[in-house]
């Protein structure tokens, strides 16, 4: 008998929460296993080079304060993202993860009602926020596994608040050019906000980055850019993310965020990580590197994974959970899709090279497995 689902709100008691890739300890649980060693997790899209060096000395500098509460505004991280980007540090605003940045986004700027347009196979969460908003979320068809922006702006209805481009695209890892998002953000009518949720955008060379955040200096249209420390900078533990839009957006997500919402500890990390370029030189190079490892990998197993510009591969499997479990089994933790409508298809991060072999070979040995 339950005490509180008569009592929650209906669109509450009704929503399904986020899943998260698998930790390693409940693997390891799983498997008998009294600790981690030998299990490779390659779920969640992080940077298993782990914490910049920096960011690990600044977090350790930064132990003998954590009795104060942090600054509440993030003063010297707003300035050094603000200094990276060319902006005033009043375009700025730190987040617990870009994640939050979404939910305070539909908490600003929609209502019951409402419609918020993203494109189909993408990142859950937008769907997961529209419902918890009671307002509906538009899901545009792609082009094959790519967003497809003609459809996006096709989409959109008088009620529609928000749309959202996940750019590079988790799930399928794939990414629309300059070109494409210039047309695109002049041709979303002006009562519309547009984000662009650009979780791994640091990942890529800065010669094919999208440059999103000229349009919120250009002041004409309503532009949100997120960004995050959790991937490209290996802090996906300290949940510190950052949106970047026209000051009196930033005002208003100031407005409705929590105090002290990002922690002292994530902020130091953060400052350190965003000035130690050689790391994020380094992890460009093991992405690359260890993607080509990949893809070359399940070709010749006979898999046919959608090409991706970021740190993990879409590739499809008629029997996604029962290979997942097959790798869970062989110590190798991988994402199958479903939550992301893509049923039949699985999601590997791209890890260091030993981590990428060890899921090759056991790929090749559980394939057969399945038939």
């Amino acid at each position: 008998m339950s005490l509180f689902t008569g009592l929650a709100n209906s669109w509450i008691a009704s929503q399904r929460p986020y899943q998260p890739g698998r930790p390693l300890e409940e693997v390891a649980r799983e498997l008998g296993l009294k600790d981690i060693d030998g299990i490779v997790k390659l779920a969640s899209n992080e940077n298993n080079l782990g914490p910049s060096p920096k960011a690990m000395e600044a977090m350790k500098s930064a132990i003998p304060s954590m009795h104060l509460y942090p600054d509440g505004g993030s003063f010297y991280l707003r300035q050094a993202i603000a200094n990276k980007f060319g902006i005033g540090d009043d375009m700025v605003m730190l987040g617990c993860g870009s994640n939050e940045h979404i939910v305070l986004l539909a908490h600003a700027f929609m209502e019951a009602g409402d419609d918020l347009v993203c494109s189909e196979k993408t990142f859950v969460v937008y769907k997961l926020v529209s419902a918890l908003y009671r307002c509906r979320c538009i899901e545009a068809p792609m082009q094959g596994m790519t967003t497809d922006l003609d459809a996006m702006l096709a989409a959109i209805t008088p009620k529609t608040r928000l749309v959202v481009v996940a750019n590079p695209n988790n799930p399928t890892g794939t990414m629309v050019d300059q070109a494409a998002v210039d047309r695109f953000v002049e041709q979303v009518p002006d009562n519309v906000v547009t984000v662009f949720d650009e979780a791994y955008m640091e990942l890529l060379d800065p010669a094919v980055a999208v440059d999103t955040v000229k349009h919120a200096k250009a002041g004409k249209k309503p532009v949100i850019t997120l960004r995050t420390f959790s991937k490209a900078y290996g802090l996906a533990g300290l949940r510190v993310g950052y949106a970047m839009g026209q000051p009196d957006a930033i005002d208003l997500l100031n407005k409705v965020r929590q105090p002290f919402n990002v922690t002292a500890m994530a902020q130091a990390a953060a400052l350190a990580a965003l000035e130690d370029e050689d790391y994020l030189i380094r992890s460009r190079q093991m992405l690359q590197e260890g993607r080509a490892q990949l893809m070359a990998g399940m070709r010749r197993l006979g898999l046919d994974p959608v090409e991706s510009v970021t740190n993990f591969i879409l590739f499809p499997c008629a029997k996604a959970a029962e290979l997942t479990a097959a790798l869970t089994k062989r110590k190798v933790i991988v994402r199958p899709m479903a939550g992301f409508g893509l049923p039949q298809h699985v999601r590997v991060s791209v890890g260091l090279a030993a981590e990428n072999a060890q899921f090759l070979a056991a790929l090749e040995e559980a394939l057969p497995e399945l038939g």
